[in-house]
Parts: C-alpha cells; structure tokens; sequence
C-alpha cells in the first residue's frame, strides 16, 4: 500500500518564489556561491576572510582591524580571529599604529604576500566555474547591479 507522502508529485514551487520575491532569489544565490567559495578556500587552505584580509593589505598597505572589519564588511569580532590566525602564520604582523598609538595596524608579512600570490592563482577557474551559467556581458552586468545594491556603483 502506498502512503500518501510517496503518490505526491514533487513540489516546484521556489521558481515561482525567487520570480516573485527577488530578495529569496538575491539570498540563495548568495549563499550558494558563498558555499563554493567556502569550499574552495579550504581546498587552498586558507579562508575567505584570510585571503580578503591579505588582498587589502597588499593592496592598500597596514590597516587597523576596525578598517579592515569596516571596508571588507566583516564583523569584528571574527576580524580578531582572522587575523590571529593570520598572525599565528606568520602572514601579517601587528605593530602599533604610528598615527594612533591605541591602536595596531595590521601589516602583510613577505609570507603573507607569497600565499596570497598563490591563492589569488586559483580565482580565476574559481570565478569561471562559480559563474559559468552566466555570459561574459551577464557576469558585468551582475557586477554592476551588485554594486547599485551595495551603494559602491559608479
């Protein structure tokens, strides 16, 4: 005797949740392309924060850990821990910030550039296998909606 569960046709609904609501749609693809990220910074061993935090480094120099956490939208308190962990690996270095000595400026390490030139490697596959559902002009297009979203749009 079948149950009731097993003659039911399987439910097709959240197509026509994400057409209606662009705010579920906007949270799962979010959360999905974060899963992936997730996984493949820790196939490459270090962690999506990790690698943010040395990319800004190298990009804009030492930093104090409220800018990090404020320009790379990472909460605080998991800042201390990214970059503890940073530390503990000798990736970064923190010194007293010369301009406000109540604080310390995060500083990338020599190490700390030579992993981040390894991971930064690996992003491009990433990204083509993250978003090749996408065209080249759907991907910009993306990253322009994005940025309205953000407020960073030019």
């Amino acid at each position: 005797m079948a149950t009731k569960t097993a003659d039911r046709v399987r439910p097709t609904y959240f197509p026509q949740l994400a057409a209606e609501r662009l705010d579920i749609a906007l949270c799962r693809a979010s959360a999905a392309v974060a899963r992936a990220a997730d996984a493949h910074a820790g196939a490459e061993g270090l962690g999506v924060g990790q690698h943010l935090v040395l990319q800004m480094l190298d990009a804009v120099g030492p930093c104090s850990q409220q800018t990090l956490s404020e320009e790379l939208r990472i909460d605080r308190s998991v800042m201390v821990s990214v970059c503890d962990d940073l530390e503990r690996e000798g990736l970064v270095r923190r010194e007293r910030n010369p301009h406000d000595r109540r604080s310390y400026a995060v500083t990338i390490t020599d190490p700390g550039r030579r992993r981040l030139a390894q991971a930064q490697a690996s992003i491009p596959a990433f990204l083509e296998d993250t978003f090749q559902p996408l065209t080249s002009d759907e991907r910009d297009q993306l990253s322009t909606l994005l940025g309205k979203l953000l407020g960073i749009g030019a």
